[in-house]
C-alpha cells in the first residue's frame, strides 16, 4: 500500500451503531475521525446524536442503558470499547459533560483537584498543574475558595473544563460548552479552548449546536441529523456551503432566513445519500 504522507488519526469512531434499551436505534452508522492536535466540530440540532456519540466514545453509554452495537471505536488505533471510562481517562480521553457539572458543596478548587485522582502524580506535579488551569481561567483562581454551587453559569463551565485539564488529557471531549451563556462569555470560553489546542497541543472533539461559532473555532466538521453523519468537510468549506448556509446558519441567496422559514424545507436528497 503506498504511503500518503497522511498522519493516522488519534480517534476513530468506524460506522457505529448506538441503541438503547435493547429496542431505540439512535445512531446508524456514524464515522469520524478526529487527528492529533486538532479540533474536530460535531453539529447538528438537539436530538441528533451529538451526546450520544460522546458518551460512545467514553463508554458512559451503560449508565443510561445504552450500547454499542455494530462498528468500532479507537484511539491510537487500538479499541476502547471493553475499557472503562476511568480507563480511558488514564488512556488520555475525557469528556466534559453538558450541564457543567460540578460538586456543588465543594470549592472551586476542590473541585479541580478531583480531576487529577486518576493520575499517579507527585504534590508538585499536581499543585504545577493546578497552576497551569489558573492560568488558562484566572477568574478561577480569584474564585478558588468560593463554593462552587454558587458561582455563575460561565464560571462553572471553567470549572469543568478546568477540571478535566487536571487529568492532563491528550484528548477532550467537550459536550455543548455554550448551552446557557451569555455571548461574551461563550466568546470566552471559546477563546480559552483554543488556546488549549494551540498551547498545549490538546486535540478536542466539539459537540455543539452554535455552528457558526464551532466552525469558526474547528479544522473540521461532521453534521449530524436524526442519528447520521449527513455532511463532513473542513470547517471553512462547510460556512461556506449554501446548504449549512440555510439549514444551519439562517442564511440563503436571499439574505438571512429564521429557523421558523427554514425548517419545514425540504433537505437536498444527496444529503442521505
Amino acid at each position: 500500500m503506498p504511503d500518503t504522507g497522511k498522519a493516522a488519526p488519534l480517534l476513530e469512531v468506524n460506522n457505529i451503531e448506538v441503541i438503547y434499551n435493547h429496542v431505540i436505534l439512535v445512531l446508524k452508522g456514524v464515522s469520524l475521525t478526529v487527528p492529533n492536535g486538532g479540533v474536530t466540530a460535531l453539529l447538528g440540532g438537539n436530538g441528533a446524536g451529538k451526546t450520544t456519540t460522546l458518551k460512545a466514545i467514553s463508554n458512559l453509554l451503560h449508565s443510561e442503558r445504552g450500547a454499542v452495537t455494530k462498528g468500532a471505536i479507537l484511539y491510537r488505533g487500538e479499541r476502547v470499547a471493553d475499557l472503562n471510562p476511568a480507563e480511558l481517562v488514564k488512556r488520555g480521553v475525557i469528556q466534559v459533560m453538558e450541564g457543567r457539572h460540578c460538586f456543588g458543596h465543594l470549592t472551586v478548587e476542590e473541585n479541580l483537584l478531583t480531576g487529577s485522582y486518576t493520575r499517579r502524580a507527585s504534590r508538585a506535579e499536581i499543585r504545577d498543574s493546578l497552576e497551569l488551569v489558573y492560568t488558562f481561567f484566572p477568574r478561577l483562581k480569584s474564585r478558588r475558595r468560593s463554593q462552587a454551587g454558587y458561582t455563575s453559569g460561565g464560571e462553572q463551565q471553567m470549572i469543568a473544563i478546568g477540571r478535566a485539564l487536571m487529568s492532563k488529557p491528550e484528548t477532550i471531549l467537550l459536550d455543548e460548552p455554550s448551552m446557557g451563556l451569555a455571548p461574551q462569555l461563550v466568546e470566552e470560553i471559546f477563546g480559552i479552548v483554543k488556546d488549549l489546542n494551540e498551547q498545549q497541543g490538546v486535540s478536542i472533539l466539539l459537540a455543539e449546536q452554535n455552528t457558526n461559532l464551532a466552525l469558526r473555532f474547528a479544522q473540521y466538521g461532521y453534521i449530524l441529523e436524526n442519528g447520521r453523519v449527513v455532511m463532513d468537510g473542513p470547517a471553512a468549506e462547510l460556512r461556506e456551503n449554501p446548504d449549512v448556509k440555510e439549514f444551519y446558519l439562517g442564511m440563503s441567496d436571499k439574505g438571512r432566513k429564521s429557523y421558523r422559514d427554514v425548517r419545514s424545507y425540504r433537505r437536498r436528497k444527496r444529503w442521505l445519500s
